[in-house]
């Protein structure tokens, strides 16, 4: 019988802090994340707008190019809630979702197919530290085109305009920053409970446009029968859109008005109003419940196929 000399010994390096570990999921993802040419591009196309943005405000205080292209820059973009709103974190977001959708569904289904979650839940490593760090793959990425360019586009203004306007506006930053966030933590969420359910990348991918547009449909099918918008609580374009007005103070409940007629006579006046914004909020926490209620029922360290 052979006898082999032992060499194995025990690691005395540096172990990774505990509250740290889940941020090795994204540094190895990272690697296979960008070698597609597409989302590569696509990461790198998400910053041409900011610069866009932060060219218009620059313009504002260029007193030679205005005068060279004899335009009141002031009153043709203002600088103010609308714009970081309208112009930076709604555009900024759209991109985010096709990134999310281009990075995410594959994330989870990968090791449920390849039945890894295994090596990952024998080691020091929890399921909560799973789950966090596939969501931080997409938070990552998209923090870096959403929030992260929105607050040097608004430092950008506050340095240019003055201390008074960035003391007076400070609440802007923090806008941007909550409302990117939400958004952010909505997409991670979904992109990786569909991956855990669905395990064919297309289709997964599929599922998450299905999972924005098939409910606008149905809400407006419901505000059109019922002459209402509260069918915009089952839509999760409205119920975002109406969480940003909320924090940069641009909503507006009332939306319009419906009149009936009949022989030149007013018979009806509806006056059509969306939901509040509390009601947002909480469909909005309902649905990142319920995709950690889903998340919870498949990330285990065992499946049980009957």
């Amino acid at each position: 019988m052979a006898v082999l000399e032992r060499t194995y010994k025990q690691y005395q390096g540096a172990l990774t802090p505990a509250w740290s570990r889940f941020l090795i999921i994204p540094r190895h993802a990272y690697r296979d994340v960008f070698r597609s040419k597409i989302f590569t591009a696509l990461f790198a196309l998400s910053f041409v707008w900011p610069l866009v943005c932060a060219i218009l405000i620059y313009l504002h205080y260029n007193a030679d190019a205005i005068a060279m292209w004899r335009l009141n820059v002031r009153e043709l973009l203002p600088i103010d809630e609308r714009f970081f709103e309208y112009w930076v974190v709604v555009p900024q977001g759209i991109v985010g979702f096709f990134l999310a959708m281009l990075v995410g569904p594959q994330q989870v289904s990968r090791d449920l197919t390849n039945n890894a979650l295994p090596l990952y839940l024998c080691r020091p490593f929890t399921r909560t530290e799973y789950v966090v760090g596939k969501m931080s793959i997409v938070i990552i990425l998209l923090s870096a085109i959403t929030w992260v360019p929105g607050i040097i586009l608004f430092l950008l203004e506050g340095y240019l305009e003055g201390w008074f306007w960035f003391i007076q506006n400070l609440w802007m930053a923090s806008a941007i920053f909550l409302g990117s966030l939400v958004w952010i933590l909505l997409l991670a969420l979904l992109t990786q409970t569909i991956s855990a359910w669905v395990k064919w990348r297309v289709a997964a991918r599929a599922a998450l446009l299905g999972v924005f547009f098939i409910p606008t449909v149905f809400a407006a099918i419901v505000n059109q029968l019922f002459e209402t918008r509260w069918g915009h609580i089952f839509d999760l374009r409205a119920l975002i859109q109406n969480v940003w007005a909320g924090l940069f103070g641009t909503f507006v409940r009332q939306t319009g008005e419906i009149e009936e007629f009949r022989n030149g006579r007013i018979l009806q006046q509806i006056m059509v109003t969306e939901p509040p914004l509390w009601m947002s909020w909480f469909m909005l926490f309902l649905i990142c419940a319920f995709c950690l209620w889903l998340l919870s029922r498949k990330v285990k360290a065992y499946e049980v196929v009957k």
